[in-house]
């Protein structure tokens, strides 16, 4: 087992990996930015260094400094985290030419899955059914023979993408050529890559990714299913395990379908296998793989009782899985809130400043992940996300009962957030019957924004 390591990252993730290193003895090490001094991972963490300046670019993924630090503070290995350089290929390979371990797959693996248009090529090679789509998009004509092939809608997706960025939908040519543009520009921006192609667009879809860990002895298994429909702009906003859609002869074929993608890539680590399940056909495509630790994992880990990040770590130091697929069992229901610093009442504008007042819920069945505290700034310079409340019950109504309940007793003064949005979704009629699809936010947005019931 390792004994120091450095995490590359930031917020409630790296508190998360801090936490987790805790309890297995681990020493950790911090990276900051300048404005990020008084952060709570700083605090918490047993070194810490200062790797730039508030710009993610000079800090957070200024690889140079961030080896530095890893060199001087003797770490063994480097957790990414999510986001950032998570899923940065070169970032690993710099690790392994130092001799530090990186905290995920292999960087062939990374290669071959954390390419979306490849991962695609590869499944379908696998006999895994994916969505109809395109190889890269070389140009517009390309773009648009394909729609009239296939149809719209469409979505255009960037090749490196995630989180929502260089994704656009599509319903007629002009917004193709249009959208094509601005998703590549999005794209190099946020991954310095402008690749794309094109996907068919499914509106009446859930999508359910299933949570793969594995060894680098070939053993894979899988922890079930979780359930992202509810979404903003491709960006999730509420998650919860298992689904209400996937029954139990669906969540074998599923599962397994992502355990023979998994092992038939050589996967190792945690990661995830996303899947578009149709709701007017029923049958369910790969859409991609993510090679990292995920926002939503907490959901898992509440119905699994397995600790993610303890076997990420246990995995790259070499151990050996000691569950079997058979000793996975799935008990009650787990929902998850993204609580952002945004005002949905001004088209979810970043909310910035410090926070005056603040309590978090507390009582049975609710765990909070977070990295704020009285007095902490919001900067604008990273991700908005506040906080992750996360309920637990014996079945789907009461994981609700208590996320509603939790929702009313989060206090936070200083910065907007999306607490109300959230409650106003949970007291939606369709959302407590579990009939929520990806579209669900887009369709009924102002009606959630006004507070009206949402009903189809």
């Amino acid at each position: 087992m390792f004994k120091k390591i450095l995490i590359a990252n930031r917020g409630e993730i790296a508190l998360r990996v801090i936490r987790a290193c805790r309890e297995l003895g681990i020493a950790t090490v911090a990276i900051y930015s300048e404005v990020d001094k008084e952060s709570l991972h700083v605090k918490m963490a047993d070194e810490a260094y200062c790797v730039g300046p508030a710009r993610v670019l000079n800090s957070y993924l200024n690889i140079p400094n961030i080896i530095s630090a890893a060199i001087i503070s003797k770490a063994e290995a480097i957790h990414p985290g999510y986001g950032l350089l998570a899923e940065n290929v070169a970032f690993a390979e710099i690790c392994d030419s130092h001799g530090i371990q990186f905290i995920g797959p292999s960087v062939a693996s990374m290669v071959l899955m954390g390419d979306k248009s490849r991962a695609r090529e590869t499944m379908e090679g696998y006999g895994i059914p994916i969505v109809p789509g395109t190889k890269i998009i070389q140009n517009s004509k390309e773009a648009a023979d394909f729609a009239r092939k296939c149809d719209y809608p469409l979505i255009i997706k960037a090749t490196s993408g995630g989180g929502g960025k260089g994704m656009r939908v599509v319903t007629n040519e002009e917004e193709l050529l249009k959208c094509i543009m601005t998703a590549k520009a999005e794209a190099r921006t946020s991954f310095d890559d402008d690749r794309i192609y094109l996907e068919k667009y499914l509106p009446r879809s859930k999508h359910i990714e299933f949570q793969i860990v594995a060894d680098e002895r070939g053993n894979v298994i899988h922890l079930g299913e979780r359930d992202c429909s509810i979404q903003r702009r491709n960006q999730k906003l509420i998650e919860e395990a298992p689904s209400g859609a996937v029954s139990k002869k669906l969540r074998k074929e599923m599962g397994d379908a992502a355990v023979k993608g998994s092992k038939l890539s050589g996967y190792t680590g945690v990661g995830t296998i996303e899947f578009l399940l149709d709701l007017d056909s029923g049958r369910f495509y790969f859409m991609e793989m993510n090679t990292r630790i995920q926002v939503e994992h907490p959901v898992t880990e509440m119905v699994t009782g397995i600790d993610l990040v303890k076997e990420q770590i246990r995995i790259a130091a070499g151990e050996k899985l000691m569950l079997s697929q058979g000793d996975v069992a799935l008990y009650g229901h787990s929902i998850e809130c993204r609580i952002n610093a945004e005002d949905p009442e001004k088209g979810f504008a970043p909310s910035t400043g410090v926070i005056t007042k603040l309590h978090f819920p507390g009582g049975p069945g609710l765990r909070i992940d977070s990295h704020i505290y009285q007095g902490s700034e919001v900067s604008p310079y990273y991700d908005s996300l506040l906080a992750k409340v996360i309920s637990f019950g014996h079945d789907r109504s009461e994981a609700i009962a208590r996320m509603r309940r939790a929702l009313d007793e989060f206090q936070i003064e200083g910065v907007k957030t999306t607490v109300p949005f959230h409650k106003r979704i949970l007291e939606s009629v369709d959302f407590r019957k579990g009939e929520i699809h990806t579209s669900f936010v887009e369709k009924s947005l102002s009606q959630i924004l006004s507070g009206q019931e949402v009903k189809k």
